[in-house]
């Protein structure tokens, strides 16, 4: 069994029953109840009192899938925006509004986690099979060698839609394996700035591979 899959699982079933529990309230403030109908009816004040109940309890909750403490903070805020423009959903027939807040946010921390474990896994990949056969790129290698792997293909032609300056830096460290010191001292860039260009150059690499999620 994938060990990525088995720990994502573990995840899941780890992550709701210590959250489910509604705090006590101090005496006169709106119950979740109240708070979640005056969403429904677009109260932002509502929504900001929600968060100033809940927001350690669910941040609590995304950093046990996350493990980061700045993704944890950017979910979150994610998380209350889905909160505002999902109220129409909730239901109280169906439940507590924690219980359901506890759902959403669960839902989004462990899709984060498999997508940045598909940006690990699509890394990975391209630093694999550019090292396998790094020449059929640099020595510009005919139609029916290239054509040997679909996934090659499409990582060619998402770079070639990079903007120059993140396609030359691709090709310099993936194809021609310069570390990024070379790359700098090559193209007389920034070493900050070279690695800022292969990150974003990654990210729309990893977008395109997308395509490939049996795969990924």
């Amino acid at each position: 069994m994938d060990h990525e899959f088995t720990n994502t699982a573990k995840v899941e079933s780890e992550t709701v029953r210590p959250f489910t529990t509604t705090p006590p309230l101090e005496p006169g403030a709106p119950s979740d109840f109240d708070l979640m109908s005056r969403i429904q009816a677009e109260d932002p004040e509502a929504l900001s009192q929600l968060y100033d109940r809940y927001n350690g309890i669910l941040k609590a909750l995304i950093l046990r899938v996350i493990h980061n403490e700045a993704e944890a903070d950017d979910l979150l805020q994610e998380i209350f925006m889905e909160i505002w423009n999902q109220a129409k959903n909730f239901s109280a027939q169906k439940g507590k509004p924690l219980g359901w807040m506890v759902t959403l946010a669960r839902r989004r921390a462990i899709d984060g986690l498999r997508k940045k474990q598909a940006y690990a896994r699509a890394e990975e990949r391209l630093r694999s099979q550019t090292e396998q056969q790094p020449d059929a790129w640099v020595h510009n290698a005919t139609e029916e060698e290239i054509a040997f792997s679909d996934t090659r293909i499409l990582v060619r032609n998402v770079i070639d839609r990079l903007p120059p300056a993140q396609q030359e830096a691709i090709d310099l460290a993936f194809f021609r394996g310069m570390s990024q010191r070379e790359i700098a001292a090559k193209t007389n860039t920034p070493l900050g700035t070279v690695k800022t260009r292969l990150e974003l150059g990654l990210k729309k690499i990893y977008d395109g591979l997308k395509e490939l999620k049996d795969e990924l």
